[in-house]
């Protein structure tokens, strides 16, 4: 029993070190984009630096290529290109807080397809803690400032969610089962990242990229900022070490669970862009911040018993047999106006 609770809080601080992560993406990017640079660049500038940073370590486990080729290529199609390509299209066609509360649908997905697709059993912890999250998430992007919803939009939105729901499912499967070998979590990150970056060069171009913009400083928090420090924080902080805080987040809790608990990063960066970048913050997204730390401590309480060595999915508690109700409405955070998609980048 101590094994279990010492692995549960582990698994929550490494969960609640990767929202942080995560969450600072924004605040960094945004004096790159107000610098010049397009969001597209600075999403590729994120992901092939990390990939770069990653190299070595993805030739000294070059036998996950042989092991698990499929979960490699996944987690960067998805997770990593997948996320930031459908939630960047999105923003083209609905505002900015539709399109984020749309993509953190991901943890009510991740329990839908827990219960129906794999049939395990969920709990009412991790039901009640996703419709919270939903909807505190909901007050944090202030969702109501722009209802105007384009199918399109939308429909890439739920792309951007449906790629967040595989980061979770993906780095669940990196651990050994029947007839399926371990992954280091340092490979599937490592790979996952030079399948994004290739991925993602496609699509954003860089060789157009003004290259002079990353000289000289940005003002961040009332100090100037060398832009490539920003880089390296994005590169270093919000992309490799979030990544692996949460890939191992996620093998040692479930990935409903570790989802509910990723949407504090929305609250993270609303914080920060606040601290740091002098954005106002509204009642309504103070009270929602509360209603996202109080869905993620219930949903805590839904980590699974065998999370110290049985099989992902068994609750202590008595399981829900009916499918939880899930509000209507997933990277990379921001309060509303067009400016908050300079915040997630993830």
């Amino acid at each position: 029993m101590s094994g279990t609770r010492s692995t549960t809080h582990t698994g929550l601080v490494l969960a609640v070190a990767s929202a942080f992560a995560f969450g600072g993406s924004g605040v960094a990017a945004k004096p790159l984009i107000e610098a010049g640079i397009d969001p597209l660049h600075v999403v590729w500038l994120r992901v092939a630096g990390a990939a770069l940073v990653m190299l070595p370590l993805a030739v000294h486990h070059r036998s996950a290529l042989r092991l698990r080729p499929g979960l490699l290529l996944g987690f960067g199609l998805l997770a990593v290109a997948g996320v930031q390509a459908f939630y960047f299209a999105s923003l083209s066609y609905i505002p900015v807080g539709v399109a984020l509360l749309v993509e953190y649908l991901a943890p009510a997905l991740v329990l839908l397809w827990v219960r129906f697709v794999q049939r395990r059993p969920v709990t009412r912890a991790a039901a009640v803690g996703v419709v919270l999250a939903v909807v505190g998430l909901a007050c944090v992007v202030q969702v109501w400032s722009g209802l105007a919803f384009d199918p399109l939009g939308l429909l890439l939105a739920l792309g951007a969610a449906g790629c967040q729901v595989g980061y979770f499912l993906l780095s669940d499967q990196g651990r050994a089962g029947e007839g399926r070998a371990a992954v280091s979590p340092v490979a599937v990150i490592a790979y996952g990242l030079l399948v994004g970056a290739v991925v993602l060069t496609v699509v954003a171009r860089p060789w157009q990229l003004d290259w002079s913009a990353l000289g000289g400083s940005a003002p961040l928090g009332g100090t100037d900022m060398p832009r490539v420090v920003l880089i390296g924080w994005i590169v270093l902080v919000s992309t490799v070490a979030a990544f692996l805080t949460g890939v191992l987040a996620v093998r040692r809790l479930s990935p409903q669970v570790a989802g509910v608990v990723a949407c504090l990063e929305a609250v993270v960066a609303t914080v920060l862009a606040w601290a740091l970048l002098d954005e106002r913050l509204a009642g309504a997204q103070l009270a929602g911040g509360l209603m996202v730390l109080a869905g993620a401590l219930i949903a805590q309480r839904a980590t699974p018993s065998a999370a110290a060595g049985g099989t992902a999915g068994e609750h202590r508690e008595e399981p829900v047999e009916e499918a939880p109700e899930v509000p209507a409405g997933e990277g990379r955070d921001a309060p509303a106006g067009e400016d908050r998609r300079l915040q997630s980048v993830r």
